[in-house]
């Protein structure tokens, strides 16, 4: 079906739905907005870019998509991609990039074929997952630990080396300040799973750092201050040399959109026994996409770790998402000087949390049980993502994984255990 969720939940609302779904968005919002900020600064973005996107993109996921309760917005999955493109074609090239996505997520959801993602291996997922969570967590090491550099080199073999020679100019104030933030998100995480740690923790790691004047950077000092309303909507510049350009970008974000949602509405579906619609949501990814691109925004996608928020906090029907969405619109419009204070090792740490929650540490070991082919798969998959490219890994480790399992004549996909991310 093609149906957003939300006709179907509303001819049964109720004022108690809507508490819950209240609650729930407003935890989610406070959880989403350092997220976003961190991300879209990870991405070489501005960060006003990552409130855009979960502003809108997340709005439209919540209003069209196919799942009751997933969140969308900008995800760290996204990072690596976004940071190629922009150094390569610019933030016009983005923009222009994730509109194409956009109508590819459409026309896949169009023809109903998102159920597509079960012939995709499982090793390719973890594999390419896992090398994402590297380059997230090495390129987070200059503000964690204020270090005095220029830009941090995007290819990874370029990266550790000039990492290493700064070494000696880190700044114990941003160390202190990363560490602070990265231990209180821990212990807060296991005294109080619900209660929303990543904006607590950062708003104290924050808080010492303007009260006691420590020499640690913040969004507002490297960035200028933070917009405090959505800019205009506009197309991008678009000409036919720019559109063959920037395809094989659009592919991959149109990839990475499609399997990030339906893995994350799967695992929703795992913890709630509902039923997600996967050609709604796909459709939902697309028009949330294309309208990010049009104000300016990052790609958008379903957000697992938000997604589990809001289950956890109660939410019932996507108007939590919907909610979720304009509160950070609020935030932005009311107390954009306040968020423009949250210091950089803070957001840093957030960043290296979630590079190492992406990973599943708690699977590593499985993964030496699994058939040599699987584990080679996923090496493969885990190495070209690290050392050459996210494009070429995903590529490659697909065709090479559908190819292995056509050779053991399997004609319709294995089932695989969803990844808990």
């Amino acid at each position: 079906m093609r149906h957003p969720q939300i006709l179907t939940t509303m001819s049964t609302y109720s004022w108690s739905s809507f508490w819950s779904d209240l609650l729930a968005g407003v935890t989610v919002a406070l959880v989403a907005l350092p997220l976003s900020l961190a991300i879209a600064i990870a991405s070489g973005a501005e960060p006003a870019a990552g409130l855009i996107t979960a502003i809108v993109g997340g709005f439209f996921i919540s209003l069209l998509g196919g799942s009751k309760f997933q969140i969308g917005g900008p995800t760290g999955a996204f990072i690596v991609v976004v940071f190629g493109v922009i150094a390569n074609h610019g933030y016009d090239g983005l923009v222009l990039a994730t509109l194409m996505a956009g109508l590819i997520l459409l026309v896949t959801g169009y023809f109903r074929i998102g159920n597509l993602i079960s012939y995709v291996p499982e090793p390719v997922i973890d594999g390419f997952t896992i090398g994402i969570g590297v380059i997230i967590a090495t390129s987070q090491m200059k503000d964690f630990f204020g270090l005095s550099m220029g830009s941090v080199p995007a290819d990874f073999l370029e990266k550790i080396p000039a990492l290493w020679r700064a070494a000696d100019s880190f700044s114990p104030a941003s160390l202190a300040i990363g560490l602070l933030t990265l231990i209180t998100i821990i212990i807060l995480r296991k005294l109080a799973p619900r209660f929303p740690g990543l904006v607590v923790a950062v708003a104290l790691g924050s808080a010492l750092v303007a009260l006691f004047h420590l020499p640690v950077e913040t969004i507002t000092t490297r960035f200028g201050a933070l917009p405090r309303s959505l800019p205009v909507p506009s197309l991008p510049e678009i000409s036919a040399d720019r559109l063959i350009e920037l395809f094989p970008s659009a592919l991959v974000i149109a990839f990475l959109a499609g399997i990030e949602s339906l893995l994350s509405a799967m695992v929703a579906d795992r913890v709630t026994k509902e039923h997600h619609r996967p050609n709604a949501e796909v459709m939902a990814q697309g028009v949330a996409n294309i309208a990010s691109a049009l104000f300016a925004g990052l790609p958008a996608t379903g957000a697992l770790a938000r997604t589990a928020t809001n289950i956890r906090a109660g939410g019932k029907t996507p108007v939590a998402g919907i909610i979720h969405a304009l509160v950070i619109l609020i935030i932005m419009v009311v107390a954009a000087p306040l968020a423009g204070a949250l210091a950089l090792p803070a957001m840093a740490a957030l960043l290296i949390l979630a590079a190492w929650n992406m990973s599943e540490p708690h699977k590593w070991k499985t993964y030496l049980a699994l058939p040599r082919p699987d584990l080679l798969l996923l090496v493969m998959t885990l190495t070209l993502t690290v050392l050459i490219d996210l494009t070429v890994a995903i590529g490659v480790g697909v065709a090479l994984g559908l190819a292995l399992r056509l050779r053991d004549k399997k004609a319709s996909p294995p089932p695989w255990d969803t990844p808990e991310r």
